[in-house]
């Protein structure tokens, strides 16, 4: 029974994250596809380019409340059970990142999940493990995508922060290690979920954002 229950909770956090929100968000509020504006990603910020700072508002909410909910509901089912919570996560970034809602066939003929890049349901996870995060993660997120100038770095730089709190709460007793796999599972799947920008990044042909994109339209 017990890992029937771990394969549920695993199953109701991958379906919660394949929530396309943003495909929702702007085919109300536009009447597009976003799959088919700019990069094509569900998460909050093609939302935002595709329909408006309140629609992505909104869906970045959305997709934070996805994996915090699906947490809180395994530790209602579970309690004490860190590993499942950290797992559940996951599960939840993974399906933003690649709704089951959202698989289509590509012109070679292979199989491909659609979604976003991870960043706001990552947070939506340490929401549900320490709120007071949030209080970290937010600003220093903000003041990297404005000041760096580079999406992919702000929303990576939201694992690298999840990860850095979760070890240090660790280290010092107050939250179980357990949690650590979240961290660094989160690293993985944003870092693969944003790879085509890294390589652009590196390339040096990355879009900016921000700061500098407004001071090189000066």
């Amino acid at each position: 029974m017990g890992f029937v229950m771990y394969l549920i909770l695993l199953v109701m956090g991958y379906l919660l994250g394949s929530i396309p929100t943003g495909l929702i968000v702007v085919r109300l509020v536009k009447g597009k596809d976003i799959r088919k504006i700019e990069s094509g990603r569900t998460g909050a910020t093609n939302t935002l380019r595709a329909a408006g700072f309140w629609a992505g508002f909104l869906t970045w909410i959305t997709d934070v409340m996805k994996a915090a909910a699906a947490v809180w509901i395994t530790r209602a089912v579970m309690p004490g059970n860190y590993l499942l919570e950290a797992l559940v996560a996951l599960a939840a970034i993974l399906g933003h990142n690649y709704s089951i809602f959202l698989f289509e066939k590509t012109p070679e003929g292979k199989w491909r999940g659609r979604g976003g890049a991870g960043g706001a349901p990552c947070i939506g996870g340490m929401l549900a493990f320490w709120p007071p995060s949030l209080l970290i993660i937010i600003p220093v997120g903000g003041f990297i995508l404005y000041f760096i100038g580079y999406a992919s770095v702000g929303t990576l730089s939201v694992a690298v922060m999840a990860t850095l709190i979760l070890g240090w709460r660790a280290a010092v007793g107050i939250s179980a290690w357990e949690y650590l796999v979240y961290g660094i599972g989160s690293i993985v799947l944003l870092g693969w979920a944003l790879r085509p920008n890294l390589i652009r990044l590196f390339q040096g042909t990355e879009r900016i954002v921000g700061f500098r994109a407004r001071k090189s339209k000066n």
